[in-house]
C-alpha cells in the first residue's frame, strides 16, 4: 500500500508551520514507538482543543496551525490538526467520515462527521476520533479495538474510504462559515 499520500504537508495540513512542527516534536518526546506518539497526539487534540460546537465558539478554524493557535475547532478541523501532528512525526494519517444525524443542532438534518485513521506499524490502519468527549461520547485510543465517538444508528453510516486530504465540501464549509450560527446552518454533507 502506498502511504506517502498520507504523509504530505498541504496548505491545510500545514505541519511545515514552525510552531506546529515544534509542538509535534514535543509531543513525541520520550515516546518509544509510533503507537505511543499517536496516542499522545490523539489525547492532546481530543482533550486540549475545544470542540467549537460543544462550546459554541464563534470562530471557525480550518488550517492545522489555526486550530493549534486558537485551541478550538469543529470535528473536521480537529481531524486536520491531528493529521498534521501525526504526519509531522512521520506517521501516516488519513481523513475518514461518518454521515450522522445533526439533530443536536437542528432537527431532521444530516451532516458529515470528521475523524481520522492512523497507520500504526503494529496494527495497520486504525480509526480514531478526537472530536472531544462529553456526556454520551467516550472516544478512546485502544488499538486494535476502535472506540469512536459515535456508532452509526438508523439512517446513519460510515463512509468506508480513507482520504489523503479533507473532502472539498468540508474545507468549503470551514472557510465559508466563520461563526457558530453559520456553520450550524451549513454543515457539510454528501450522500453515497
Amino acid at each position: 500500500m502506498e502511504l506517502n499520500h498520507y504523509l504530505q504537508v498541504t496548505e491545510i495540513v500545514d505541519f511545515s508551520n514552525e510552531e506546529l512542527l515544534k509542538f509535534a516534536n514535543k509531543l513525541a518526546k520520550n515516546c518509544k514507538n509510533d503507537t505511543e506518539i499517536a496516542k499522545k497526539c490523539f489525547e492532546f487534540v481530543r482533550d486540549e482543543i475545544r470542540h467549537s460546537g460543544d462550546f459554541q465558539d464563534n470562530i471557525t478554524t480550518c488550517k492545522a496551525s489555526e486550530v493549534l493557535q486558537h485551541k478550538t475547532g469543529w470535528c473536521y478541523a480537529k481531524a486536520i490538526l491531528l493529521a498534521a501532528l501525526l504526519r509531522a512525526n512521520s506517521i501516516p494519517a488519513a481523513f475518514c467520515y461518518q454521515r450522522l444525524s445533526c439533530s443536536e443542532y437542528e432537527e431532521g438534518i444530516y451532516c458529515l462527521h470528521g475523524l481520522n485513521a492512523v497507520y500504526l506499524k503494529a496494527y495497520g490502519w486504525y480509526k480514531i476520533d478526537a472530536r472531544g468527549n462529553k456526556e454520551g461520547v467516550d472516544a478512546q485510543f485502544t488499538p486494535p479495538v476502535e472506540k469512536l465517538a459515535f456508532t452509526p444508528q438508523e439512517n446513519e453510516y460510515d463512509i468506508k474510504q480513507l482520504y489523503a486530504d479533507p473532502l472539498p465540501e468540508v474545507i468549503q464549509a470551514l472557510q465559508n462559515n466563520r461563526c457558530y450560527a453559520d456553520m450550524v446552518a451549513n454543515f457539510p454533507d454528501i450522500k453515497e
